[in-house]
């Protein structure tokens, strides 16, 4: 158990934070995977923006690198242009 008072503090803003990016991470995989396991053309043109914005997110707050963002970003629009 801390014993000062900014230690107390820094654990409960830690485990805030913890909690939040969790929740932000875990929201873009379940849309990431959603959108790859699309079928219809039209649904995945309008889960496409939602996703790019999701993980320009991720990045913006380093909690993905801002390559990996743009890699997934492409290959997602790949998958969505292959679609019939």
């Amino acid at each position: 158990m801390a014993h000062h008072k900014s230690s107390i503090k820094r654990i409960r803003q830690t485990a805030k934070k913890r909690d939040q990016n969790r929740y932000y991470a875990k929201t873009t995989r379940n849309v990431v995977a959603k959108l790859r396991t699309t079928a219809d053309k039209s649904e995945a043109e309008k889960l496409l923006p939602q996703v790019v914005s999701k993980l320009d997110k991720l990045a913006k707050r380093n909690q993905i690198h801002w390559k990996k963002a743009a890699n997934l970003k492409s290959s997602l629009a790949v998958h969505v242009s292959k679609l019939k």
